[in-house]
């Protein structure tokens, strides 16, 4: 196994050299390390020799062009997945140990809700490291923006450093915070929310609250979106597109509940009934090919689900497999039985690797590998990750539509995602009705059932993606963990509420003592 070097050196250079491999035209970049500085002096003095080469053209953002190019850096370069997945009730004891990780305690406290500081790849501290260091590139950029003497040419760059920037700050109050609550966000603790470039290293921060971030994030996306320009990107899967960005904000408001806005943003994506057209090609395309070629063109910037792909320091393809903590067999049989509810089954079903028949999932990624510079064995393994796809677009827009209680539309919706994933679909036999909810999930409430309906084929889409979480923290669904014997026995619980406090990951210990930023209770 080729020796991966801590992300939270290069994530941000990790990003930017991959894009510049596909558009031809990006650079690397130096970025400050906001918030606190993770990066130890010890690690520091020992990688001396590469940092040394690093570029850095802050001074020197004059024209349009390398504010695109700094803007590559914008999006978070680390992954939120392997400890999302590990913490979500996707994840159950595999009954073998974890082999292959770089940490396997990375995979087993988050499957036990323990906090673990940790900066390398996968880990809680590593992602909100990520973030920030997104933050700062589009801070970056955004200064350069208004500074310009001629605003013109810069206006699509700065409609996307006002999107990216407020992507990060959302993932960061999503994880790091709780739950928008109309009832409590205004004293619940938020995350700092970062509007200018770092001049000082370990600067002091205010949480602020929850409400505070959201009307931060809501002002940034407003005032972004008017200024995007598809045609500004050579490969746009990896930027924020007017499409993208109107999935954004549609995710964005179901978190806040304003669902008249998830229906009018998710429409804004894909008006009328174009959505079809964006949706995996699950019984088609993806139906014959061999898992080899799913994972290849999965995350591909050709596939029309992929709204907004990130290029993320990880080594989540190669460990997922090894994992002790993860998808499992009986884990697979609660997923994969939702079909039943309009009598048909998945055209790709969730797959088995390994000999002992517990590893189970979608092998959905591909590793991809940049080797420091004069090396053919030191690098940092990344793969592209799909932050926005459309499926979500259609998921936010029909929990809307229920939550308005226009159920017709959202069954009508639902319906389309069913045509694109039951093996030989046939409208007559297999469309959703209210009446089959109804009785499949055994109860007398329409909204209830839609509800389930919508988080159950979710669950499916997104199975090694990470999303499941945030359904679980939206809905306060509890998980129970258990570790079992080599008989197979119950031995242990790790039990999570519905408003267990360990639902909201710590804030890193590095941000504690030298950003002054208060820990979340436990």
């Amino acid at each position: 196994m080729k020796l991966v070097l801590k992300q939270y050196i290069t994530a941000h250079r990790t990003a930017a050299a991959a894009l510049s491999k596909a558009s031809g035209n990006m650079s690397m970049r130096s970025l400050p390390v906001l918030i606190v500085a993770l990066v130890s002096t010890m690690i520091l003095a020992s990688c001396n020799k590469y940092l040394d080469k690093q570029p850095d053209n802050r001074t020197t953002l004059d024209n349009p062009t390398k504010v695109s190019q700094l803007l590559t850096s914008a999006y978070p370069a680390a992954d939120y997945i392997s400890f999302c997945e590990s913490l979500s009730d996707n994840s159950g004891d595999r009954g073998y140990a974890t082999q292959g990780s770089l940490d396997p305690l990375i995979n087993e406290n988050a499957y036990k809700y323990i906090d673990y500081p940790s900066n390398i790849s996968g880990s809680s501290d590593n992602y909100w490291l990520g973030c920030y260091n997104a933050i700062a590139a589009a801070n970056q950029a955004l200064e350069a923006c208004n500074k310009a003497a001629n605003p013109l040419p810069y206006q699509a760059y700065k409609g996307e450093a006002l999107l990216a920037r407020a992507y990060a700050h959302f993932m960061l109050v999503s994880l790091y915070a709780k739950t928008y609550n109309p009832a409590t966000a205004a004293t619940d603790p938020g995350i700092p929310y970062v509007t200018e470039p770092e001049t000082q290293l370990l600067k002091k921060y205010d949480r602020k609250t929850v409400a505070y971030v959201y009307d931060m994030i809501e002002k940034d996306i407003l005032a972004g979106i008017p200024l995007l320009d598809d045609n500004a990107y050579q490969v746009p899967a990896f930027r924020f597109t007017t499409t993208a960005a109107h999935a954004f904000a549609a995710r964005f408001y179901l978190f806040k509940q304003q669902y008249d806005k998830v229906v009018q943003q998710a429409d804004l994506a894909f008006p009328g009934s174009t959505t079809i057209n964006y949706l995996r090609p699950w019984n088609t395309v993806y139906k014959p090919i061999t898992d080899l070629d799913f994972r290849a063109i999965y995350t591909k910037s050709t596939q029309k689900a992929n709204l907004l792909l990130a290029t993320t320091g990880s080594t989540w393809a190669r460990d997922w497999t090894g994992f002790r903590y993860g998808l499992n067999a009986n884990i697979r049989i609660a997923i994969v039985k939702i079909p039943g509810i309009v009598n048909g089954s998945l055209a790709v079903d969730i797959r088995s690797y390994g000999a002992s028949g517990q590893m189970k999932g979608l092998n959905k990624f591909l590793e991809n590998f940049i080797y420091v510079q004069g090396s053919t064995q030191i690098g940092n393994a990344y793969i592209y990750i799909p932050l926005l796809s459309s499926g979500e677009v259609l998921f936010n827009r029909a929990e809307a539509l229920v939550m308005q209680g226009n159920y017709d539309a959202a069954v009508s919706s639902l319906n389309t995602y069913l045509s694109t994933i039951i093996n030989n679909y046939n409208p007559g036999t297999n469309n959703l009705t209210i009446a089959k909810a109804l009785a499949y999930y055994n109860t007398s409430s329409t909204k209830d059932a839609l509800i389930n309906t919508i988080l159950d084929l979710k669950r499916y889409e997104y199975v090694d993606e990470g999303m499941r979480w945030f359904d679980i923290l939206r809905y306060h669904l509890p998980v129970t963990h258990t570790i079992l014997d080599n008989s197979g026995n119950v031995v242990e619980h790790y039990d999570l509420k519905a408003d267990d406090p360990r639902k909201v990951m710590q804030i890193p210990q590095t941000s504690q003592s030298q950003a002054g930023l208060a820990p979340n209770p436990r």
